[in-house]
């Protein structure tokens, strides 16, 4: 079993039953991505105290057996079992520890009165029935089948909040017979997705026309093409990772491959629009990272007028561009 509590200082009893309960929620859905140690512990924490566990998994209780905890319940409960020293006045953050459980309808909220305000003090939490009866088994022998099918018909939160969609892929339009060949290396693997994945969904057939690899500045390099558009002497100043071109749109995509330096930036489009003055294509910035997580790490560098697509959220962009993409969204995969 995975420790998701490396940095825990909990005694050796509290540590694994923590990471026991993080198993099962993990195993039904839940999300954890960009959660840190410390979210996870009180998610756990407060997921025990609601099914009344700090030892045996058997003992579990639900809707079934009438258990309904206030989060002032909670509280004592977790600082009598593990090891905390909660205030009575931090019910909020019992909510909060709750949130991810209770949208995936594993934990149910004011399951005694459904209709109670968000403050009201007899509001209940409580695992529903059908939870309850997976939890018991955990660690047994029917736990991989009771799994299997607890999850067969049930939404994915961590898919839901992903929100794939089925965006159709375009083959890239490489020259003909040229085989690319990256160097090993992240930032050549997030190029590598980029053409994979990213064009494939947004280049709307586009043909690739420049390609620079770590080992190979011009991996791939389309001079005719590049001059017929207009753009700027390739062997002068810094050149964007990769270039692609949409010709049923007179679109240049200029994407920048972002691992360690180099997204773009107001002073990087600035650079490239002067560089391109007498490029006869619509220009598009684009940076690419390899995760969310490292987008948020570096958002403050992206420039206005530009996108950001990450290679783990391959479906979605990410719009620097004021009002123009301004409105409401249709809510999708939402459904059970």
């Amino acid at each position: 079993m995975k420790d998701y509590l490396l940095k825990s200082k909990k005694s050796p009893a509290i540590h694994k039953i923590l990471n026991e309960a993080l198993d099962i929620l993990e195993s039904v859905g839940i999300p954890f991505s960009g959660k840190s140690e410390r979210a996870l512990e009180n998610m756990a924490m407060a997921f025990l105290a609601v099914v009344g566990i700090s030892s045996n998994w058997k003992e579990a209780m639900g809707q079934a057996e009438n258990r309904h905890l206030t989060t002032r319940a909670i509280i004592k409960y977790i600082n009598e079992h593990f090891e905390e020293q909660r205030s009575f006045g931090s019910y909020d953050d019992i909510r909060e520890h709750l949130k991810l459980p209770i949208l995936a309808e594993l934990v149910l909220n004011s399951a005694d009165n459904p209709s109670a305000a968000k403050n009201d003090p007899t509001r209940g939490y409580t695992v529903s029935s059908d939870f309850k009866d997976l939890i018991v088994h955990y660690k047994s022998e029917e736990w991989g089948i009771k799994l299997k099918l607890f999850v067969k018909n049930r939404p994915n939160l961590s898919e839901i909040l992903l929100s794939p969609r089925d965006i159709p892929k375009i083959k890239i339009k490489l020259p003909s017979g040229h085989t690319l060949e990256f160097s090993q290396g992240g930032h050549n693997q997030l190029q590598r997705e980029i053409i994979e994945e990213f064009l494939p969904r947004y280049g709307n057939g586009c043909e690739v026309l420049y390609v620079g690899d770590a080992a190979n500045k011009y991996l791939l390099k389309n001079d005719d093409r590049l001059l017929e558009l207009g753009f700027f002497d390739m062997r002068q100043g810094s050149l964007p990772d990769i270039v692609a071109y949409d010709a049923s749109k007179n679109w240049l995509y200029l994407i920048e491959a972002f691992y360690s330096a180099g997204p773009m930036s107001d002073e990087r489009i600035f650079e490239l629009k002067q560089k391109l003055h007498g490029c006869t294509a619509s220009l598009i910035f684009i940076t690419a990272f390899i995760s969310k997580a490292a987008f948020r790490k570096n958002v403050g560098l992206i420039g206005w007028e530009s996108e950001v697509w990450t290679a783990d959220n391959p479906d979605h962009l990410i719009h620097f561009n004021g009002d123009k993409f301004f409105g409401p969204y249709k809510n999708v995969n939402l459904e059970t």
